[in-house]
Order: structure tokens, then sequence, then C-alpha cells
């Protein structure tokens, strides 16, 4: 496979820490007879991709495609002061949000740092589900646990119980509908949005697969329509086999981390230990608007995310490129002579076929249309400074 050829050469999945002894997904059995190439993510032996990366993407974009990715974590809190206790370990304030709703957040530490951006969901008045990126499950159960005193609260890591499946692309809703053993459960029918087909995104709806409880959310990391499902593992590989089967008139691929990658960044969003890190700030990469400074009382991080950076503090941009030599992460950003950046991650976008990059850049080259080079092996290309993210999908 030729540089100018998707995917990435040599796939690194950064942010994800390796490990001695991997562990397995508990559907690596059905990943194994459908021909995966593994990788180790976070310490677990994951798929990379399947066949084609190139197909898998496309297919997400343009039917749907089956994702696993058990090996994230799920940490359940609960208690009368689950709400006020999120509001004081995270950024946002998820005492606010409904029932059923889910919202992005962010881990910090006293620095204002990231330690792991998050998908919370609320499950009840009293119980809240967070999903934390899988290379900082212990980090984040570590700092979750750590700031409960004082709070009458449970911080409870559920990973090692949980499967989590992701079905991505503008099919996924018809298969969820077709997938023989999946239902809503009886308390959806309560819920203001009591359906798949009305279920907005980043809500969730309870459900059951063969009378077994579960959790579907309307979210995703690929810029598409989508669910994930959040089920036993004991029941893991009998719902893959009942999605694949509603899937096959309709689509539906299996579909790697590599493919998981390109769609993420041509939407524009950011992966932990590439466009986030511990000391990063988030207003810096974008995202300074999950920091809710105006929730009332503390939270940990506020008093740096008040004080904000300096003013020649690196900020994140999008970057395209002509023709098909992509930027890699960590490739150095030029302005005439002078370093201005450096390449958090890029690649060829197969939906766009032209090379796109996310870089913290100086902010005196982040302005819009502002036009900087790229040292590809030795060689300095053009690439232009432009809004994320690099892909929308049609809305209907």
């Amino acid at each position: 496979m030729t540089e100018g050829e998707f995917p990435h050469e040599g796939f690194q999945p950064i942010g994800e820490l390796m490990s001695d002894s991997p562990r397995y997904s508990p559907l690596h059995a059905v990943h194994e007879a459908l021909g995966a190439s593994f990788t180790d993510f976070a310490g677990f032996m994951m798929p990379v991709r399947y066949d084609s990366d190139l197909a898998e993407h496309h297919a997400v974009r343009t039917a749907a495609g089956i994702f696993d990715i058990s090996h994230m974590a799920e940490i359940s809190v609960t208690g009368p002061d689950a709400g006020a206790f999120l509001d004081y370990a995270l950024a946002g304030k998820l005492s606010a949000i409904n029932i059923g709703q889910a919202k992005y957040s962010l881990l910090l530490n006293e620095a204002g740092g990231i330690i792991d951006d998050l998908v919370v969901y609320r499950l009840g008045e009293q119980h809240w589900l967070v999903v934390a990126n899988a290379g900082n499950r212990f980090p984040a159960v570590e700092a979750l646990t750590h700031r409960t005193t004082g709070f009458d609260v449970n911080v409870k890591d559920e990973s090692d119980a949980t499967a989590l499946i992701a079905v991505q692309g503008p099919n996924a809703l018809e298969i969820l509908k077709h997938t023989v053993g999946l239902e809503l459960a009886a308390e959806a029918a309560e819920r203001p949005e009591p359906t798949l087909d009305a279920l907005k995104y980043y809500w969730s709806l309870p459900a059951t697969f063969l009378g077994n409880p579960m959790l579907i959310g309307r979210t995703g990391y690929t810029g598409e329509d989508g669910f994930e499902l959040y089920v036993d593992v004991q029941h893991a590989a009998v719902l893959w086999n009942s999605l694949m089967a509603a899937g096959e008139s309709r689509g539906l691929v299996p579909t790697g981390l590599a493919c998981r990658d390109t769609l993420r960044l041509e939407a524009g969003m950011p992966l932990y230990g590439h466009e986030l890190n511990l000391t990063t700030a988030p207003v810096q990469a974008g995202l300074g608007k999950v920091v809710a400074l105006s929730k009332e009382g503390d939270f940990v991080g506020r008093a740096a995310s008040e004080k904000g950076v300096s003013a020649d503090a690196p900020v994140l941009v999008g970057l395209v490129g002509e023709g098909k030599r992509a930027a890699r992460a960590d490739y150095e950003v030029y302005s005439g002579d002078t370093k201005v950046g450096v390449i958090t991650s890029g690649a060829l976008s197969p939906t766009l076929e032209y090379p796109v990059a996310m870089a913290f850049v100086d902010p005196s080259v982040s302005e819009l249309g502002t036009v900087v080079d790229v040292d590809i092996r030795g060689t300095r290309l053009p690439y232009t400074v432009t809004a994320l993210p690099f892909y929308s999908r049609k809305k209907n």
C-alpha cells in the first residue's frame, strides 16, 4: 500500500495504552470467525479491520457498519448525591440533564488539563452511567472514586460485565428495528421520545434483548446517525449475530477500529492522546463550551479554567491539503521557516478524497484560510486552515 492510499501506515491507536498481557473482547471468537485482523488496543486484542479499511469506511457513510467497542469503560454513579457529585467531579452540569439524556463531558485535573473525555447518560433519578475511553479506564475510575469524599454516592466500575456494540450509518435505525429479540423496555413508553424513530441524538432508551435488560443510546463516534448498545457480556455474541442478520439486506458490514479513526477524523471529533491530553486545556481544543463555568459551586479544574491559558497557547485547527499525500500525527507545521505547530491526526479522507488533518498551531496562523506548510517526509506541502468538521452528514 503506497503512502497516498488509505489507510494510515501502521495504524496506531494512540491514547490507548498497550499491555503485555492482552485481554479479549467477549466477541473475540466472532471476530476470528469473520477473519478480522487484530491490534492491541488499551490492553485488548481488538479488530482493526475485517477486509478493506476503505470499504468499511464507505459502508458506514452509505449504509451501515457494526463495531465492537467493548474495550470502552462503563462506570455507574448512583446515590442521593450522584448529580451533585458529577457536577463537582466533571466539567459539565450533569445534574441538569433529563432521564434518558446523554451529555459529552470532560474529566479535568486541578490544572485544568484533560484526564479523559466522556459520554455520560442519565438512567434514573439517582443513576448516571459514565463511559470513558478504554486507555483511561483506571485513571477515570481512580479520579472519580477519589472525588467522592463528602458525597453520598457510589462509583462502580462495570466495564468487565458490559459489552458495547455500535451500529453506525444511515441504515442503522432500520437495522435495529428489524433485529430479532431486540425490544424496548416497558418503561420506555413513559419517556418523551418513546420509540427508536423518535429518539434524538444523544438520548437513550431502556431496552431488552431476549428479555435481558440493556441500554440503547443514539450516540456514536463516526459523524453518522447510529446507535450504541450496552449489553451484558454473556449476551453480546447473540446480539451481534442478530444485528448482522437484520443488516444482511441493508448493507451492514463488520467494521474495525482503523475506519472508526478516519470516520471520527472526518467528523472533527477529538481522540484522547492525539487532540486531548493531561496538559491540554479544553479551550485550546475548541471544547471551552463543555466547561460549565456558569454552574454554581466548585468543580475540579474550575480555578485553572477560569484563569484561562496564555495568549500564545497553541489552538486546535482543521487543515486540508491537495493531492494524495496525507499529513500524519507528529508531522511538523511551518509558516515560512518557522515551526508553528504539529499535526495531531491526519489521513487521506476516504469520503472527500483529499488529505485532512487536525493540528495544534500558534494562534497567529489559526485564522480560517491561512496557508501553512506541513513537512511530509522532508517535503513541505501546503495545507489550508479550515473549519471543523470536514464532513457533516445530510440530515433528513
